[in-house]
């Protein structure tokens, strides 16, 4: 679901707006870690006054759930911080993807191998692991499927800290235009 972020006052003025950046949030199955990430991310982005500047969209390297909504563990602990998931479905990686998106945030290890080995020649600068590029800290966004609700409240707390990292790092980027007048995809 590709849409640019949204929630604050300016929401309408920025959407009008074309996005200055696209980012893909990967994980296995597109319906715990990714389509989390992306209302998280969504509503940091937000908060840190993004609205309408950065499209994001989560997808699967599996197609196990294509069509699904999120799981519902991750509905809910999105619910509880007063995110609304509900309106994703869960989609598998597309070769288009590498075209349509800047920046590709896999949620473990395993997600970016997939990546940059699906990644065109010379795309695979802009695949990162998601807490490395937000965070600095190069470790995986647990899977939390086959755990409990407790699993998701951690890989929720997780995904807040590296979203509100990510967007105060965007904010500055888009604040301070590149010096070659080229826009960066890899940031």
């Amino acid at each position: 679901m590709l849409s640019p972020v949204s929630g604050n006052k300016d929401s309408a003025r920025a959407m009008a707006a074309k996005p200055e950046m696209s980012i893909l949030f990967v994980c296995l199955g597109n319906i715990c870690r990714s389509p989390l990430a992306e209302g998280v991310a969504a509503a940091a982005l937000a908060r840190n006054g993004l609205a309408g500047r950065v499209a994001l969209d989560s997808a699967g390297t599996g197609g196990w759930h294509v069509g699904s909504p999120p799981d519902p563990r991750s509905v809910a602990v999105a619910t509880r911080h007063g995110i609304d998931i509900t309106a994703q479905a869960a989609r598998r990686l597309t070769a288009d993807d590498f075209e349509r998106f800047d920046l590709l945030l896999g949620m473990d290890a395993s997600n970016v191998a997939a990546l940059r080995a699906a990644a065109p020649p010379g795309d695979d600068a802009r695949v990162h692991l998601f807490l490395d590029y937000a965070l600095g800290r190069p470790h995986d966004v647990p899977d939390p499927y086959f755990g409990g609700a407790d699993g998701f409240g951690a890989v929720y707390r997780t995904i807040q800290e590296a979203s509100e990292a990510l967007a105060v790092r965007l904010a500055a980027r888009l604040e301070s235009p590149p010096s070659s007048g080229q826009a960066s995809s890899t940031m």
